[in-house]
């Protein structure tokens, strides 16, 4: 486990003002510890198997393979830096999803065919604005709200399918479950870093 170079920075200037507020008041030392999120690094794996034990949707080896695969991973740090990262990539996969579902209703003549790739796409348009507020809240520390919102935008890979039952083959099927896989884990990781 690394310290990225701000949290390293903000520790080391943290303990040296502990050092000269011990030496003047020792009372008030214990009003400057290092911030949280630079004080708990951790690593991809470990939030991986923290959220696979919490959340059942969350399978440990696609998490640690979807988180390691982005070199952004090394520079989360802790927990709040992994969820956010986790709920970036979840965006991502929410609008390659759209734009997929677009392109497969474009080429589609069936109207029955069409109508369930609008559902899709209303689902997941929704879905990825959920998400974008999840990240604003999720940004601003505000981890109750970005969870429920998390929570909300599981639904549209569900929906989705739901929309082409009865189907011999459900086109998206794929994106779906990537999208609602990444989706969990975000929703893991928030819960940790709350």
């Amino acid at each position: 486990m690394e310290m990225t170079g701000d949290c390293v920075f903000t520790t080391s200037l943290c303990l040296a003002i502990l050092l000269l507020v011990s030496i003047n008041a020792p009372a008030q030392a214990a009003e400057f510890a290092p911030t949280e999120e630079c004080a708990n690094p951790v690593s991809v794996e470990t939030a991986c198997h923290g959220a696979s034990e919490t959340h059942s949707a969350v399978a440990y080896e696609h998490c640690v393979a979807s988180l390691a695969a982005d070199p952004r991973s090394k520079e989360a740090g802790d927990m709040h830096g992994l969820a956010v990262l986790a709920t970036k990539l979840a965006i991502d996969h929410a609008a390659s999803t759209e734009s997929k579902i677009d392109d497969l209703a474009e080429l589609e003549d069936s109207p029955q065919a069409r109508a369930r790739f609008n559902h899709c796409l209303d689902q997941y348009g929704g879905a990825a604005d959920l998400l974008r507020d999840a990240l604003d809240n999720l940004q601003s520390h505000i981890y109750g709200k970005a969870i429920e919102q998390l929570a909300a935008a599981l639904g549209a890979s569900e929906s989705c399918e739901d929309a082409w039952k009865g189907e011999e083959r459900i086109p998206v099927a794929g994106h779906d479950r990537e999208y609602g896989r990444m989706a969990h884990i975000a929703l893991g990781f928030t819960h940790a870093a709350a």
